[in-house]
């Protein structure tokens, strides 16, 4: 309990000192406003924003796109990733394929999303989607395969059908794998959404941060990644929690290290 206390102390200090730099260190530096405005002008503008820039409305849209992305995208890692790992065969057949995709910038297609299906919610969604799956799938798919095949075994003298065995001993063994890969999920769905908004979005925080952009509004750039980074922390905070809750009995030095 002590040594967490002392985490938390130095982490609140540093994000003391991290913000006592931020608004005073332009100033000590020389550096001029829009290059790097102080937290207070950041602090200022983003007042400005929630009341005449509809700030809320578009940090809204942007969890949405994120939440839905993230959730479509795991559950379709863990449902291929299961698939493969019970299936040597199929996962042999289609490896070079998924590899292939893996392999291609997920971003590259943000723009052909676009021209696809408009200027809508539809094409940040898919990018997240596109961008989550894969470590998903690939950390089931890896814990599906190294399964203790002592307890599969163990189970099959029990006379346990094949969804029985799945169900008690390959799927809880992934467990920790799975949320491995949605901690690393959550905030590349931040990362997509964020990548197809930039690309082709008329609403969202990455429009507001290109919005800024073109009127060199640099403080209202620097609302929009702060506003993406809390999004993103939320998120992440919201996997951990549920990791703890689900592997309530594993060990918590296990959690923070898968």
């Amino acid at each position: 309990m002590k040594n967490l206390n002392h985490s938390v102390l130095g982490s609140v200090a540093l994000l003391i000192l991290f913000l006592a730099l931020w608004q005073w260190g332009p100033g000590l530096l020389g550096m001029p406003e829009f290059v790097m405005p102080k937290l207070s002008r950041v602090a200022q503008e983003s007042l400005v924003m929630w009341h005449s820039g509809g700030l809320l409305q578009h940090t809204l849209i942007t969890a949405m796109e994120i939440v839905v992305g993230f959730a479509l995208g795991a559950l379709l890692g863990v449902m291929i990733g299961v698939s493969l790992g019970l299936s040597p065969a199929a996962e042999a057949m289609l490896s070079p394929y998924i590899l292939a995709l893996q392999i291609a910038p997920k971003v590259a297609f943000a723009p052909l999303f676009v021209m696809w299906l408009g200027y809508t919610i539809y094409p940040k969604i898919l990018i997240a989607i596109l961008i989550v799956f894969f470590p998903v799938m690939i950390n089931v798919l890896s814990a599906i395969r190294t399964v203790d095949p002592d307890m599969i075994n163990l189970v099959r003298t029990m006379n346990a059908s094949r969804w029985q065995i799945f169900r008690l001993v390959e799927f809880p063994s992934a467990m920790a794998a799975l949320f491995s890969g949605l901690r690393i999920a959550s905030t590349l769905a931040v990362i997509g959404v964020t990548v197809g908004e930039l690309v082709g979005g008329n609403q969202g925080l990455g429009f507001l941060l290109v919005d800024a952009e073109g009127q060199g509004n640099t403080a209202g750039v620097f609302v929009a990644i702060v506003m993406l980074t809390l999004i993103g922390v939320v998120a992440y905070g919201a996997v951990v929690w549920a990791e703890k809750r689900v592997l309530h009995y594993m060990p918590k030095a296990m959690l923070s290290t898968q």
